[in-house]
């Protein structure tokens, strides 16, 4: 047996694994070593299984992966995101669909801090869904905004996507960051004008809410500005080019939590269950990506990355074909599989076609996070729906929760349009940042 056809059969083994629920990391783990046992023997098995895992693990980047999480929880436990939805209340309210739309900014801004698609949704779900409720709103306009709005936490930066993206792809994450920044904000603003279109075409789905005078507004913005104040240290630090992303994260979580203790609202036992937390998360990320860099590993072995580029080189797909296909395998895998698990699982083959077909590592990284982010919502195992329905219980079904999604999809698409027609919308901010333009 030729190794091409190992490393195919191989895809085709972690398939069906994937298919019967095994996890992840586990899946990758078994084909990679089993694929290398069988290329190479089991003495190079053995330095493999010594060697990658440590090596990967080993990498200083990865670090930021723990800082920026334990910001999050740190923020989160410590109350410095909860008046976020007021905020956004309080300034769009007048817009029809208001709390929607503030729904919308909240996350925004929650995804600032958190890193974390789930945490973003889970943290807005029980902040803002109760709200919208209670004055009327239309249940599936409400879980819906939410599902999908906390997609964001995997776009905006800090990203735990995005940070492993970098790694993997060895480009700056800073870049890759700054290169996030508007198609973020773009995929906020297409949910606000959808929400917006839709209460205007039936009004019945979102009441108005009630009106709040100017001081009202101003004195809102008192609640947010532990948030903000992370927000310009952290990222005002790396794009400003004072220290690097794990710095930036270490920095940002020891503020978070001085600023918990100065308040008074960050106890011991919240600080432990913060740290707990992040620990949770950040071995089931690390588990995962150490698998993905053994299958990676395997796939160089096998030589499937110059066979897959030499399938396209044949084809002549240019760069927006790629980027289309690429899309359309992203929203299959992405509709049974978590994000990292889909990004991990084929960044072995595809980051050498992106190199070899010329498009940008980072302009790829910010679309293949976008696709990513889709997939959190689409249906049989849309994430975030699941979350979302964890978060109300009863109140609806996850198919009614799946149906609340839909038109923030359509929304998605018309995202996804404008990245691929102008890859200018993700590579401006890095070329400015990459000319000294931003300091």
């Amino acid at each position: 047996m030729d190794a091409i056809t190992l490393s195919i059969m191989g895809i085709g083994v972690l398939s069906v694994l994937l298919a019967l629920r095994v996890p992840v990391a586990a899946a990758l783990g078994l084909v990679a070593i089993g694929g290398i046992y069988l290329l190479v023997g089991e003495r190079a098995m053995w330095g493999v299984l010594r060697s990658v895992p440590h090596g990967f693990a080993a990498s200083w980047s990865l670090s930021a992966i723990p800082m920026f999480l334990l910001m999050g929880y740190v923020a989160f436990s410590a109350g410095l995101t909860d008046g976020l939805f007021r905020v956004a209340r309080a300034w769009l309210s007048f817009l029809p669909g208001g709390l929607a739309v503030a729904s919308v900014g909240g996350a925004a801004l929650f995804s600032s801090v958190s890193g974390s698609s789930v945490a973003c949704a889970a943290a807005m779900g029980k902040i803002a869904i109760p709200p919208m409720i209670d004055r009327g709103y239309d249940k599936s306009l409400a879980v819906g905004t939410i599902a999908a709005a906390g997609t964001l936490g995997s776009l905006i930066p800090p990203s735990t996507v995005l940070l492993l993206y970098a790694v993997f792809a060895e480009v700056p994450v800073s870049q890759l960051f700054i290169g996030a920044v508007i198609p973020g904000l773009l995929t906020a603003l297409f949910y606000v004008v959808m929400i917006i279109a839709r209460v205007l075409k039936n009004p019945e789905l979102a009441p108005r809410d009630e009106n709040i005078s100017w001081g009202e507004r101003f004195a809102s913005l008192a609640d947010i500005w532990p948030l903000m104040f992370l927000v310009i240290v952290v990222f005002g630090g790396i794009f400003g080019g004072y220290f690097s992303a794990t710095e930036a994260g270490g920095i940002g979580a020891l503020s978070a939590i001085c600023i918990g203790v100065a308040r008074r609202s960050l106890s011991l036992h919240k600080l432990i269950e913060s740290v707990m937390e992040t620990v949770r998360a950040t071995s089931s990320i690390f588990l995962i990506a150490v698998a993905a860099a053994m299958l990676t590993r395997f796939f160089a072995f096998a030589g499937l990355p110059e066979y897959v580029q030499g399938i396209i080189g044949e084809t002549g797909l240019g760069q927006v074909e790629i980027i289309i296909a690429v899309a359309l395998l992203y929203v299959v895998l992405g509709m049974f599989l978590d994000p990292i698990g889909v990004m991990l699982l084929t960044l072995p083959v595809l980051l050498p076609v992106f190199e070899t077909s010329g498009i940008s590592l980072i302009y790829a990284g910010v679309v293949t996070t976008k696709l990513l982010e889709i997939g959190l919502i689409t249906p049989p195992v849309g994430l975030n729906v699941f979350v979302i329905k964890n978060v109300i219980g009863n109140l609806m079904s996850a198919d009614q929760v799946f149906k609340g999604v839909l038109w923030f999809l359509v929304a998605d698409l018309v995202t996804m349009f404008l990245l691929i027609a102008f890859p200018e919308t993700v590579l401006w901010l890095p070329e400015l940042l990459s000319n000294g333009a931003i300091r």
